[in-house]
């Protein structure tokens, strides 16, 4: 897409409501024109809600934002925290330099930021060094940064190769809980108990149980509409360069609410499965996965079974679509206190209170 197009598109987008942006990629300040279309922006009103690893981060941007604030903070990705670890995940010996630089030109300005990270292989260790980074970052308010572990492949379903890379870097479900078990303070089992009751029951046979494209769409660099950044089934993204944004919304959108699943073994599984809230498994996922929107991801399935099993949820040998008291398992998640949950689940009891 070139500028113009682009903020077609954003002026499109404040016409019809929409009060943020997101811009993120790949990486969205290697695009020349991205001080033109942040301020373009700006001046449509729109909170800017930036995704980006802070390499590209320079005096004349950091400048702007101090003087045209974003509205909202900053996320920025670390690959490493050591010259060693960044540069074995990035493939660039100058790459940790520039984001230590960038983050130093946003705490220079007082500019608001968070951190967070992708784990890897290569920079495993540096969890503990990351999250006492992030606790003097005063916009993290105390919080331990988020971190990426189960990667997605990619969407578009055009490089086996690097797929290939992808499955052999990920995180095992083991390994997911794990993390969540060095993380799993009071703070997040009470955020926990509250998601089950939210958010946990089976999803029947409706493909589209999430918020894609009802909550909003994303827009690719080659002008594709998109109900959530992830689905790129070429069946389902609709080319702006063809129609309008409010036709995309209002006319290609609602259909994904009428899609039903055709896939026995989803109708099996997933369509029955009581913690699918838990569960990443979704039509883009099971595109990039499988080439299909209905398959179940056995990757997927392990880590939500894995963490329903961690938080008592289900047994050591239970498939939870197979459970059949599903609301007393989470009535019961309800009414078991932290201390109580930590004891069971042999967590280091981190109460925060």
């Amino acid at each position: 897409m070139d500028t113009v197009f682009v903020k077609s598109i954003l002026d499109q987008a404040a016409k019809l409501g929409a009060l943020s942006v997101r811009f993120t990629g790949g990486e969205p300040l290697l695009r020349d024109d991205f001080r033109e279309l942040y301020l373009h922006s700006r001046r449509l009103g729109m909170k800017v809600l930036l995704f980006t690893n802070a390499r590209l981060l320079d005096t004349g941007l950091a400048d702007l934002f101090a003087r045209i604030p974003p509205l909202e903070q900053i996320q920025i990705t670390l690959y490493g925290i050591t010259k060693e670890s960044c540069s074995a995940v990035t493939r660039d010996p100058l790459a940790y330099k520039e984001t230590m630089r960038g983050i130093e030109l946003l705490r220079e300005r007082n500019i608001p930021f968070i951190v967070k990270g992708a784990l890897m292989p290569q920079n495993a260790a540096d969890k503990p060094a990351i999250e006492a980074f992030a606790l003097d970052i005063p916009w993290q308010d105390g919080r331990k940064p988020s971190f990426a572990s189960a990667f997605d492949l990619r969407s578009r379903r055009d490089f086996e190769k690097r797929n290939a890379l992808i499955r052999h870097i990920r995180a095992t479900p083991e390994e997911v809980v794990r993390l969540l078990r060095e993380q799993a303070d009071e703070k997040y089992f009470l955020e926990m108990q509250q998601f089950c009751a939210k958010f946990m029951g089976a999803s029947g046979e409706k493909l589209f149980s999430c918020g894609a494209g009802k909550e909003g769409g994303c827009v690719d660099a080659y002008g594709m509409l998109q109900p959530c950044l992830l689905l790129r089934d070429p069946t389902l993204v609709y080319d702006l360069k063809k129609g309008s944004l409010l036709d995309g919304v209002r006319d290609f959108f609602p259909m994904l609410q009428e899609l039903k699943v055709a896939n026995a073994e989803y109708l099996k599984r997933c369509a029955r499965c009581f913690i699918n809230g838990l569960c990443e498994q979704c039509p883009a996922r099971s595109w990039s996965e499988n080439g299909t929107l209905d398959t179940p991801v056995e990757y997927l399935c392990d880590i939500a079974h894995a963490t329903a099993r961690f938080l008592g949820l289900i047994g050591e040998k239970e498939n939870a679509w197979e459970v059949s008291n599903p609301s007393a398992r989470i009535a019961k998640l309800q009414q078991t206190t932290y201390a109580e949950w930590a004891a069971e689940q042999g967590v280091a009891n981190q109460n925060i209170k």
